[in-house]
């Protein structure tokens, strides 16, 4: 059973299933039966849910960017409704640019509903004026708005591909799995006085290349999809307390809680999972 397992075995699932491993990779490595890990794995994100939403608040952001990652649920949406599954899901993202904190993620529908509760969110984290960036994503007018009134500057970022006459799919593989070719870039100021030169995703773009190469879950082309929403909840919640509190951030040379003042140390996995109550 999960709760028989030492703190050392529950660490070190954990460190595994954050560096990218799939759960039947870690039951190789480990020895540990599958159903174990996941049930782990589910309360720990769970609780890392919980001790997230307690810490990122009076947070002293100023250049905050936002974006949406896609993934889905059981079956991608074309054939969701014949399988019975959730179909696409996307989580949105809050980074602040200076510290590489994420303060705020909801997962949900790309859609004004879930735009509204994502915003709402990030707007009660924040202790003062942020400027805020995203991209056209016509959701989010409405739900800045909403969220921060006036008490915001915000610009948006539209960038225009290049289109492949002949589709993707006709495309040899080293070019269809490439992303495309970027040919136009407009800034736009939506609320606000924000600095035209900082209205920018390219921070939580990188973000999210990095949340699918370590949440197997959102890695792409492999069949380590979600069958479960709560599952999928509960593994990004996880990494983005392990992004956050764990690990070391290459440009920070700290962790991005160290960096926000939201904690004076990096955790080990071992606090981690102590502080979740395993």
């Amino acid at each position: 059973m999960a709760n028989e397992l030492k703190t050392e075995a529950k660490a070190q699932v954990v460190s595994m299933l954050c560096e990218g491993n799939s759960i039947r990779s870690v039951e190789r490595m480990t020895g540990i039966h599958r159903d174990t890990i996941m049930r782990l794995g589910v309360r720990i994100g769970t609780a890392c849910a919980k001790i997230q939403d307690g810490k990122m608040r009076g947070l002293n952001c100023k250049n905050v960017e936002v974006d949406e990652i896609w993934g889905f649920i059981g079956a991608k949406r074309k054939n969701a409704n014949a399988a019975g599954a959730y179909g696409d899901v996307w989580t949105f993202i809050a980074l602040d640019a200076d510290t590489k904190l994420i303060p705020s993620f909801i997962v949900g529908k790309r859609d004004a509903y879930h735009a509204k509760m994502f915003v709402a969110d990030l707007a009660e984290r924040v202790a003062g004026r942020i400027q805020l960036s995203s991209d056209s994503l016509k959701a989010y007018g409405d739900a800045v708005e909403r969220g921060f009134g006036s008490e915001v500057d915000y610009g948006q970022i539209s960038k225009t591909y290049s289109l492949t006459p002949l589709g993707n799919a006709a495309q040899p593989a080293a070019v269809r799995y490439s992303p495309a070719e970027v040919i136009k870039v407009e800034k736009t100021i939506v609320t606000g006085m924000p600095d035209v030169n900082l209205i920018s995703t390219s921070h939580v773009e990188k973000q999210n290349h990095t949340l699918r190469m370590h949440c197997r879950r959102l890695t792409r082309l492999t069949n380590a999809f979600s069958k479960k929403i709560e599952n999928f909840e509960a593994a990004v919640a996880l990494n983005f307390a392990y992004y956050n509190f764990v690990k070391s951030h290459g440009a920070i040379r700290m962790t991005p809680a160290q960096a926000a003042g939201v904690e004076n140390s990096a955790w080990t996995v071992a606090e981690l999972v102590e502080r979740c109550g395993e």
